[in-house]
């Protein structure tokens, strides 16, 4: 609770917290809002949304988007199970990891996550780097099979999950999915992928998103998996352009950058349940 300070009227306060509350009904209305739309929605002034977002920040009722800068109601505020809502934790334990690798070694990174027959872009860096790397922004799908992060995923993940998605690709048409109907190739490939510690692209695949044409983005990435226990929560990467280092080289300087943060996510999203636990 609040403490007044002295000479600070109630009826201020009280006004401050109906501000807040006005906010937070419109996040529940729109989940992924941008400054513009709850200033449409509130017609609070942005100076003012600013300092209240800022303010239900520090208390870890609001979370800000890095990939985007758009703002949410944290998985924090409710027990109240919502779509999606293990993602979103898992996102938001990301951010901060992510924006201080990016400030460390310049390079951007993406967390990616399971969604069906491909993965998907759930935060990302890209907009902190200082290099020109337009890769994809949040909510963009990326293949499984011949990306670095869904091999980092698959060679890690438990056996049963890694059969049902080889499955589901299996009945694809799509190129991207043709390495599902070759298993011996694919493990494989899976199990250097475990050998070397850390995913690497196929080096036929250029770039793109799942479902469309190849499009050739100039990078290279190195992935590692998100593993809890038993289970793995999703993958994150590094991206470069790949004239400007081999991967082995690239590796060799950053893949314990990556291992570090990998963990990191990961021990926070251990607090996070523990936090929810005792309240």
């Amino acid at each position: 609770m609040a403490i007044l300070r002295p000479g600070m009227a109630t009826s201020e306060t009280i006004r401050g917290l109906e501000r807040g509350l006005r906010v937070l009904e419109a996040l529940e209305v729109n989940p992924i809002s941008s400054l513009h739309d709850l200033h449409n929605a509130t017609g609070i002034s942005k100076p003012s949304l600013l300092r209240i977002l800022q303010t239900l920040e520090q208390f870890g009722l609001v979370s800000r988007r890095l990939g985007d800068g758009r703002y949410r109601t944290s998985t924090n505020l409710t027990r109240t199970p919502r779509r999606h809502a293990r993602y979103d934790r898992i996102a938001e334990a990301a951010a901060p990891v992510l924006d201080h690798l990016c400030q460390k070694i310049s390079w951007p990174s993406d967390l990616m996550v399971p969604a069906g027959d491909h993965m998907l872009i759930a935060e990302t860096s890209q907009t902190q780097t200082p290099f020109l790397i337009k890769a994809g922004g949040i909510g963009r799908s990326v293949n499984w099979l011949l990306s670095a992060v869904g091999r980092a995923y698959l060679a890690h993940c438990p056996e049963k999950e890694r059969d049902e998605i080889i499955a589901r690709l299996r009945k694809s048409d799509r190129p991207e999915d043709h390495l599902a109907r070759e298993p011996a190739r694919l493990a494989k490939i899976l199990a250097e992928t475990r050998q070397r510690g850390y995913g690497i692209r196929d080096p036929g695949f250029i770039g793109g998103f799942y479902g469309t044409a190849p499009q050739d983005d100039g990078l290279a990435a190195i992935a590692l998996p998100l593993v809890d226990r038993s289970r793995v929560h999703g993958a994150i990467n590094i991206l470069w352009v790949k004239t400007a280092f081999p991967i082995e080289e690239f590796a060799r300087r950053h893949l314990s950058d990556l291992r570090n943060s990998a963990e990191e996510i990961v021990n926070s999203l251990h607090a996070a349940r523990a936090r929810q636990s005792i309240r």
